[in-house]
């Protein structure tokens, strides 16, 4: 699964970034970030960090992104 933040919903809670901190980060502007070549397999925490975060902001996919 490939994680999306959408910026526009994101709260910068920080759920994410403390159930999944190598997947996700928070910057200083407040919005979560996705951390460049996560591997939500690997890590296993994306569906709970997308599940947990209040404002919908998560969305896990299928599709890599287009270079």
């Amino acid at each position: 699964m490939i994680p999306k933040v959408d910026p526009g919903l994101c709260i910068g809670c920080g759920n994410c970034e403390l159930l999944c901190p190598r997947v996700f980060t928070v910057h200083n502007d407040g919005i979560s970030y996705v951390i460049k070549d996560s591997d939500c397999e690997e890590e296993g925490c994306c569906e709970e960090a997308a599940e947990e975060c209040p404002a919908g902001a998560i969305k896990l996919t299928d599709e890599r992104p287009s270079q």
